[in-house]
Order: structure tokens, then sequence, then C-alpha cells
């Protein structure tokens, strides 16, 4: 017998395809030097109209303090992003992507699409409208 993580087969089969989505786009990032979080924080960072507070960067994306740090220090390490100073609080920095980190981010965008692209390769049109409206269901059960 098998063993679930959860009372209904359903949603273990949408954690569990949720989890293999996932790491089949981290596998394709990996190979081009990205992965599924630093995409996240690109994207975050690529889309803000001004640079991010650290703070906001992590409830943006929805991971951890720490791991944020810990992205980020990375993306700087690398030189794809950079803190500046706040300009009204000198103790306080935020957080901007550099030319690098937009080439980065716009890479790594192509090669998620693609992945998911071939992911989803066999559902058609009326397929991803079912899915779509079923998963909007949940969501709003669930709000």
């Amino acid at each position: 017998m098998a063993v679930h993580g959860s009372s209904d087969i359903l949603v273990d089969e949408l954690y569990e395809t949720t989890h293999r989505l996932r790491q089949f786009v981290e596998t394709r990032l990996r190979a081009n030097g990205a992965s599924v979080a630093r995409l996240r924080a690109l994207r975050m960072l690529a889309h803000a109209e001004q640079p991010l507070r650290m703070r906001d960067l992590s409830e943006m994306t929805g991971v951890a303090a720490r791991t944020t740090t810990s992205i980020v220090d990375s993306l700087e390490r690398d030189g794809l992003a950079e803190r500046v100073r706040h300009p009204h609080d000198r103790r306080a920095f935020l957080l901007r992507l550099t030319d690098k980190g937009r080439e980065c981010h716009r890479e790594a965008e192509e090669v998620d699409g693609l992945a998911l692209a071939e992911a989803t390769a066999e559902l058609d049109a009326e397929d991803r409208a079912q899915l779509r409206a079923l998963l909007a269901r949940i969501r709003k059960a669930t709000s």
C-alpha cells in the first residue's frame, strides 16, 4: 500500500506534480548556472520600479529572510545584483540588478519558458483552460 502525504490522493498528486515540475525546471536552469530561487529573486528585482529592501524581496518571493540573504549574497558575489544605500536611511540598503543581472534574468526567463513549454507540451488549449479553471476553483475555496 502506498503511503500518502495527505488524506486526499488528488492533493498528493497535485503536490507531486508541482514538485516534479519544479525539479524539471531546476535541472534546466542549473545547466545554465541559475536556479528557481535565483530566478524568482532576479524576476522580482527586474520588475521592481525602484530598488527593493531585503524584507520586500523576501515577502515578494515568499522566502524566509535568511534564505533571501543567502540568495542575494550569491547574486552580489556573481555581479548580478548590488546593494545601494537607502536615500533616506543611512543604515539601510536597497537591492537592484546590475546590467549583468538583467542579462542573466533575460537568459534564465528564456530557459524557464522553454522548460515549462516542454513540460506542458501535451496539453492543448482546451486542456490548459480546463486545468486553470479547476485550479482556480481550489484557490477560491481556500482563500
